[in-house]
């Protein structure tokens, strides 16, 4: 009982001895360094990650070729298509870097937790490591004075024997 008095005791000045003051999160810093160019080629390769942008693609993609099939007045694509397919090339020409510096930025990100997480770890070591070190002080003050304690009854017994 007495182990978790102290013990409670040293979790709360532990923590009060040090600010709790709230900082950013890696997410929050991270938002906040990005430059324009970085946040648009995110949601850019988001976007095109995204099924929405399949579908709507897809669904240009059918009315395209069925106003081109059944265009009463002008076709202005005929079959090859070859309109359709400069503007998927066109499309993926951009596409494509975007997406590699969105994956860059990911990276980036990714690595900048890793480190801030082994940061936290390191931290959360040295602070049990402490705490290990302070209980083990309170046990060993402990003993001594359960010895003092029970040296008088030790020297009694002797006088006795």
């Amino acid at each position: 009982m007495l182990n978790n008095y102290y013990l409670s005791r040293l979790i709360a000045l532990q923590f009060n001895s040090k600010s709790m003051k709230h900082s950013k999160t890696w997410h929050e810093k991270h938002k906040d360094e990005s430059k324009f160019g970085q946040r648009l080629a995110d949601s850019v390769a988001s976007g095109m990650g995204s099924w929405r942008f399949i579908i709507i693609q897809t669904i240009i993609v059918a009315v395209w070729m069925i106003a081109n099939v059944v265009g009463f007045i002008f076709h202005w694509d005929v079959y090859p298509y070859i309109l359709l397919n400069l503007l998927f090339s066109t499309q993926a020409a951009y596409a494509a870097p975007i997406i590699m510096m969105a994956q860059n930025r990911q990276n980036e990100r990714d690595r900048h937790h890793a480190e801030q997480d082994f940061k936290t770890n390191v931290e959360a070591k040295k602070e049990i490591e402490q705490l290990l070190e302070k209980l083990n002080s309170i046990e060993i003050d402990k003993l001594d004075k359960i010895l003092v304690l029970l040296q008088p009854s030790a020297d009694k017994e002797k006088k006795t024997a």
